[in-house]
């Protein structure tokens, strides 16, 4: 029973330690005691130098204590107290060593001490610095108009080798493809018939503390209906079907007129007479 119940203790996100440097006690509360907290960056996640940013961690109840953990940091970067489901920690001015990755957990005042709840998702604050990474270029390949049913590779390109590449759609928060590359360049691979959309793309340093790029140009991918290739050649069939029947219309008039006029022998031949 011992060994199930460290097993089970070993599968649940860590959130805390009890925030002394000599301690190493991990205390956790039950996943299926409250639901997972959300971590957004306000005014946004990837920001330039300089700009202020707020990090804020929603509990689902009212909770006691948030905390806000940088990763590789054993420490939580702030501790809150507050009685509400919602805690703000303020970055003023900040720099691309703040670049990295965050997570928050927060503790009600009747779970004890050193009960904190699971860690939210983690949050990527990346913050450009274009003096180190120059500005990547996007392109689509083949092209940026795609066929139905056909695909479409967006490169992105920098200038630097072995930098982590993230694509990115306008009117998506979210990236939608990571991708770490040996290369300057990283292809991002789009089905056709869900491509349509602008995009941009950044690159930064693999590893905290993150340098980011400014972002690429955006790049608008539409798409053509595909059209059969002998398009232009049925026409011209078409076109041709089309004369045939008025010349042979034409003809049957000229005839039915000569006809009624007695000059039926100037068409038929000779011993064709009736």
């Amino acid at each position: 029973m011992a060994l199930a119940l460290l097993l089970q203790l070993l599968t649940w996100p860590l959130c805390h330690t009890d925030f002394t440097p000599s301690a190493l006690f991990i205390i956790f509360v039950s996943p299926a005691s409250y639901s997972k907290l959300r971590l957004e960056a306000q005014p946004a996640a990837i920001v330039t130098p300089g700009v202020n940013v707020t990090l804020r961690c929603s509990a689902p109840q009212p909770a006691g204590r948030f905390a806000l953990f940088k990763s590789a940091e054993v420490n939580p970067l702030f501790l809150q107290d507050v009685s509400t489901e919602l805690a703000e920690f303020f970055l003023e001015e900040v720099t691309p060593a703040q670049g990295g990755r965050y997570h928050c957990c927060y503790r009600k005042t009747d779970w004890g001490l050193d009960v904190w709840s699971q860690s939210s998702d983690i949050l990527e604050l990346l913050v450009t610095d274009e003096d180190q990474l120059p500005r990547p270029s996007l392109v689509a390949l083949p092209g940026p108009v795609v066929v139905r049913g056909a695909n479409v590779s967006l490169r992105c390109a920098g200038q630097v080798s072995g930098m982590s590449f993230a694509l990115y759609r306008v009117g998506v928060a979210a990236p939608l493809q990571y991708r770490d590359s040996k290369q300057p360049w990283a292809d991002f691979l789009l089905p056709g018939d869900l491509a349509p959309g602008t995009y941009s793309c950044y690159y930064h340093t693999p590893s905290a503390p993150y340098v980011l790029s400014q972002r690429s140009q955006p790049l608008v991918i539409s798409l053509e209906e595909s059209v059969p290739l002998d398009y232009t050649q049925g026409n011209l069939i078409r076109l041709g079907l089309a004369s045939l029947v008025l010349i042979l219309l034409g003809a049957l008039v000229a005839f039915d007129w000569r006809r009624r006029n007695g000059t039926l022998g100037d068409i038929l031949p000779p011993g064709n007479w009736m």
